[in-house]
């Protein structure tokens, strides 16, 4: 049988055209359109949602929508160099960052590159930035405090190993502030810790980098950094990466902290992300799923059982309230996922009381399971007294005659004010502040003029050292404050107090 020319040329054609389609169809695919941090691209059929894709310049992209005819794929570096028509090839992988005890002391990109000019990273293994969260035969309750060292938290709202505890606020009420005090107060107490700067400033990162450095934290800590200046893909993935980095610390049976500065910028990164990539806009313009963003994130946070490996992930999520509406949409879902929060107020944080913390809005829904005995013991009273402070100092203003029951409520509850207090970088031992809240929350302090509270505070912490250091010393041994103990103390506090009253 004789084929013409044109026949042959027809199914050479023919030929080429499926051989070409099989390789297309299962590894390469190519750019249609690219623009915004978005690409595009025709042909990747078996692609796999989250999988990281190479494009032929070098850059790296993250597949998001799997449509029917086409892919969406959000740029994870420079889209300059990317342009219509270039080839794009499947890795087979997850987005994956790089984990192990190399990235402690590190400052590294949402990819886990390292951005802090000491060199390559010695990493040896790698973990996907996404993975499900432990089932609940894999976990325990939450039993074991996470100390932050700041007396307004370890009292009244106390955090347990495991748990997730949002710290909520309007800009420049000290969120981060009380994170990194949290972070500082690790040293020592083998507690890994991850900081995710989100949507930040640069020179923000760098001088909370230098005060952690100051401080000795940089040892036992990770920064994960996506500034404001970086795409948005970058700042979606960020919290992912950080949470990635801290589950190995977990799965090897450590307790790690990690602190999520800020989801309200995580939330609207994904928001941008989003629209580009066409999704429908829901309320506040953000896309239905942002809820499940942030659940899938947080329920990542654990206290394993023994037989998982026993370890635990922290996560102290940052959110930011404008003019204090924890109302809105992303406020009300992620305190819908965590285990409490703290409420940090404008009010007053500008009246001199700090750290701010709101003891009315303020909860936590582990409570006293995370406290150590002695605390739950002297704080039992605390946010009581404090809350009936609050509400009669309101009513107390516009009355002249107050009967003497209310008057004495008052001045105790201006002396758990000023107890409360704490400056920035000083996180205080749970012994020490066992001693200061059991003064007053057992009326020592009445007769302290309140200014010099403080002062009485740092004479009393030394006394205890020098003179009876063996009530710090049981309190942090046992957890307990036992009868002896408690005797023992209340004859050093009055000790100390007939001193400080003489000398002042």
């Amino acid at each position: 049988m004789q084929l013409r020319p044109e026949e042959i040329s027809g199914i050479l054609k023919e030929r080429i055209q499926h051989y070409e389609n099989k390789i297309q169809l299962s590894d390469t695919g190519t750019v249609v359109q690219v623009g915004d941090g978005i690409a595009k691209v025709y042909g990747l059929e078996r692609c796999m949602a989250g999988e990281l894709l190479e494009f032929s310049t070098g850059v790296y992209g993250m597949a998001q929508n799997l449509e029917q005819d086409s892919v969406g794929v959000v740029m994870l570096g420079d889209e300059e160099s990317v342009k219509e028509g270039d080839s794009v090839r499947r890795t087979g992988r997850i987005v994956s960052v790089p984990v192990g005890e190399a990235l402690l002391g590190r400052v590294v990109n949402a990819l886990g590159q390292p951005i802090d000019g000491k060199g390559i990273l010695a990493a040896t293994e790698t973990r996907p930035i996404e993975s499900p969260a432990p089932g609940i035969i894999e976990r325990e309750p939450v039993k074991v405090p996470l100390q932050t060292g700041i007396k307004a938290i370890d009292s009244m709202i106390p955090i347990g190993r495991g748990q997730r505890e949002l710290i909520i606020g309007d800009r420049q009420t000290g969120k981060t502030v009380l994170a990194t005090d949290t972070i500082i107060n690790q040293k020592g107490k083998d507690v890994i810790c991850i900081y995710v700067a989100i949507g930040q400033k640069r020179s923000t990162v760098a001088q909370l980098v230098e005060n952690l450095t100051q401080n000795g934290a940089m040892d036992y800590t990770i920064v994960v950094c996506a500034t404001a200046s970086e795409l948005a893909p970058l700042q979606y993935i960020a919290p992912y990466a950080g949470c990635a980095m801290g589950e190995y610390f977990m799965h090897q049976g450590k307790d790690v902290l990690i602190v999520y500065d800020d989801l309200s910028k995580h939330a609207v990164a994904y928001r941008a992300l989003s629209l580009l990539l066409k999704r429908p806009p829901g309320r506040e313009a953000y896309p239905g799923d942002v809820f499940y963003l942030h659940s899938r994130l947080l329920e990542r946070a654990a206290n394993l059982s023994k037989e998982s490996g026993g370890g635990s992930l922290t996560a102290l999520p940052i959110i930011e309230t404008q003019a204090g509406d924890v109302a809105a949409y992303i406020p009300t879902n992620v305190i819908s996922i965590t285990d409490g929060q703290i409420f940090l107020e404008t009010e007053l944080f500008h009246s001199g009381v700090r750290p701010a913390v709101n003891p009315g809005i303020s909860v936590s829904r582990v409570g006293g399971n995370a406290q150590i005995k002695a605390m739950k013991k002297v704080s039992g009273s605390l946010k009581l007294a404090y809350s009936q402070y609050r509400e009669l100092q309101s009513f107390a203003q516009f009355g002249s005659d107050l009967d003497s029951d209310t008057k004495s409520r008052l001045a105790d509850g201006e002396r758990i004010v000023e107890v409360l207090k704490q400056g920035r970088n000083e996180p205080i031992s749970v012994e020490h502040q066992v001693m200061i809240l059991y003064a007053v929350v057992h009326h020592y302090l009445r007769q302290v003029p309140v200014e010099q509270i403080l002062a009485f505070q740092e004479e009393l912490f030394e006394f205890m050292d020098s003179t009876y250091p063996q009530v710090g010393q049981a309190v942090a041994q046992t957890g307990e404050l036992s009868k002896e103990t408690e005797e023992t103390l209340k004859s050093a506090i009055q000790e100390c107090l007939e001193h400080f009253l003489k000398s002042h």
